[in-house]
């Protein structure tokens, strides 16, 4: 699909740290950051104190760095995080199933053999030892799950990949050392997790503010060496909340991701950040408390790892989602763009993008260096918090009763009230744009298909890709589903000889989606255009059009993105003044066809599920007169 795949030069640490060099020196700025972080966690006092044990942490993790890691960190060029070049394939290390071969050895092939040059980077979902959750379950930190493989397999991974990790920091299995310490009567985890001796010592009103994304109880008994502690379990019995009130917490967490960074980080997910401070009488979701844990994370990063990159997981309304940019300097590089699933799908069933144009019209960023995680489908399902106030209720629940019908599967969630309400589409993308019975031809299917998946690799921000969907995995009638789980029905696994056959089938719908797919992929990443930071301008001409322009940061060219989002032919027409160039030239960089604008208009027929990419070159300013002598 490629050439070989591009191979970073990657410094890695040393395996120990050498205190032969100069310690790591605190800029006062930074200290200053640091304490003003904990001190809103802490008070200042504590904070101080809290400070030394930070600090100590991040001079033993600088004695790690060699002079080549030390120099690069001092070189680094943020504006250069991300480029038009970054796509994210986001992967279960065992999603890729060979005989007699590690899974993870197996991943690498892939990526190596049939996904050469397509994608840059690899989101490895949680690849530690667990107990549930398909591993956002965490029982050991530091450990690569023996079943997927070793650091190692994940260090030759990185050695051509950028490598980003799960930082699953809000909760820990409840069969993890660190719980099972607590349920030992340690003194030293008495306070990890948060606990109550009854249940009554949290009010009825108290739990109606709380948000959740779960139907299960919010405190689950477990027995201890002190008697029967009711623990905090925000996601499932299984997944039992840290509690950052304890500063200790803070500090083995810290531990942990700086250990992710010497393993190969370059990027770090949040996992659940929306939930890591608890605090009765709010809402326990976005307190000050929980921005001052990610302003704290960023600030350790920007001192003794800046190449690496923190993205934020908050599956909540956009308005909330895009808060944890913070000032565009102090909290997460990139988040994760949960609003545009629901509205992409909502606007291939309705036919119209005025939802999609509207919002994608608002998308701003806070900074040059911060940007989008732009997805469409992942190892969860399509979030509908996200669009809760973009669409109405009726409009959310078509969507939930599609899914139904395209044979996916519904998440629910506890409002305050004590009823439910739907949380999260659980099916895969092709199925959830696509139905088994309309009769419809693969063609149509796969157009419609392909057209949203345009969507998502032209707006701005950087594209990720869920690995299945670039062969358009789906599931049928036959399928088995576990209805008490239904994440699962999007997370099962792919059969290499199954896939090679697939795919050397040229009439096969995986073959020719993934070749539509990966061109899709290849024509973004040589497209300066498509760089995270380029402007972006939305073009409304016709609800059955989604159009967009992006263009070059140089300002030297400018990309049209046309997305006819219906089963119709539409045409689309505008003029070189809403453009805001006076270009004549249009050539289609998927196709190389051009078009030509006449008398100052551009108009062009789209087929069904048509994508365009017109590219035009902008003449340079004129320069200013010279004025007479």
């Amino acid at each position: 699909m490629s050439s070989s795949p591009r191979h970073y030069v990657r410094h890695h640490y040393l395996p120990r740290p050498d205190y032969t060099h100069p310690i790591l020196e605190i800029p006062p700025d930074f200290r200053d950051r640091i304490i003003q972080t904990l001190s809103v966690l802490y008070g200042d006092e504590k904070a101080r104190a809290c400070a030394e044990e930070v600090i100590r942490i991040l001079q033993v993790h600088a004695a790690h760095k060699s002079p080549e890691l030390s120099e690069e960190d001092a070189s680094f060029d943020t504006n250069d995080r991300f480029t038009e070049r970054d796509v994210v394939a986001i992967t279960y290390g065992d999603l890729i199933h060979s005989p007699n071969k590690q899974p993870l050895i197996a991943l690498r092939e892939i990526f190596e053999d049939v996904f050469s040059g397509v994608f840059n980077t690899v989101h490895l979902l949680p690849f530690y030892p667990y107990s549930s959750d398909r591993g956002f379950s965490v029982v050991n930190y530091q450990e690569v799950d023996p079943k997927l493989g070793t650091w190692d397999d994940i260090a030759r991974l990185g050695d051509f990949m950028r490598l980003m990790f799960d930082g699953v920091v809000n909760h820990v299995s409840a069969q993890s050392r660190w719980f099972q310490e607590f349920l030992n009567g340690n003194p030293d985890y008495e306070n990890f997790f948060i606990s109550f001796s009854t249940k009554e010592e949290i009010s009825p009103d108290h739990l109606r503010l709380i948000l959740r994304p779960r139907t299960s109880s919010l405190l689950t008994p477990f027995h201890t060496l002190r008697g029967v502690k009711r623990v905090w379990t925000t996601f499932s019995p299984d997944q039992v909340d840290l509690n950052y009130r304890n500063e200790r917490v803070l500090f083995r967490v810290l531990e942990v991701l700086l250990f992710y960074v010497r393993k190969g980080a370059d990027i770090i997910r949040l996992d659940a950040a929306t939930y890591l401070w608890r605090e009765l009488g709010t809402s326990c979701a976005h307190l000050a408390q929980t921005h001052a844990l990610i302003q704290f994370f960023r600030a350790v990063m920007d001192l003794v790892a800046p190449r690496v990159g923190l993205i934020t997981e908050t599956n909540v309304p956009h308005e909330d989602n895009i808060s944890y940019f913070g000032n565009g300097y102090n909290q997460a590089h990139m988040v994760y763009n949960f609003a545009l699933p629901p509205l992409v799908l909502w606007t291939i069933h309705s036919g119209d993008c005025t939802y999609l144009a509207r919002w994608a019209a608002s998308l701003q960023t806070p900074s040059p260096t911060t940007t989008f995680f732009n997805f469409l489908d992942s190892h969860d399902g399509v979030g509908l918090l996200p669009v809760r106030t973009i669409l109405t209720r009726e409009e959310v629940q078509q969507l939930v009763d599609r899914t139904f019908a395209h044979g996916g599967l519904v998440s629910m969630r506890t409002n305050s009230d004590g009823t439910s309400t739907p949380y999260e589409l659980n099916i895969p993308w092709y199925n959830a744009l696509n139905s088994e019975n309309h009769g419809e031809s693969a063609d149509t299917k796969i157009d419609r298909f392909l057209v949203s998946r345009a969507i998502a690799l032209s707006l701005k921000g950087v594209a990720a890709v869920y690995l299945p969907s670039v062969i358009g995995a789906h599931v049928t009638a036959e399928t088995p589903v576990d209805i008490r789980d239904p994440r699962s029905i999007n997370r099962n696994t792919i059969n290499t000889p199954a896939l090679f056959a697939q795919l050397s089938d040229t009439q096969s719908p995986a073959y020719r989606i993934s070749q539509r797919f990966t061109h899709l992929i290849s024509v973004r990443i040589a497209s300066p255009a498509f760089h995270p930071a380029a402007p972006q301008r939305v073009i409304f001409a016709t609800p059955r059009v989604f159009a967009f322009i992006r263009e070059r940061l140089d300002k030297t060219a400018m990309v049209l993105c046309l997305n006819n989002i219906t089963n119709q032919p539409q045409v689309f027409e505008t003029t070189t003044e809403k453009m805001q160039t006076d270009s004549w030239d249009w050539e289609d960089l998927l196709t190389r066809e051009h078009f030509l604008a006449r008398d100052g208009k551009l108009r062009l027929e789209l087929p069904p599920y048509g994508v365009r990419w017109l590219r035009s070159n902008m003449r340079p300013p004129k320069a200013p007169e010279s004025s007479p002598a």
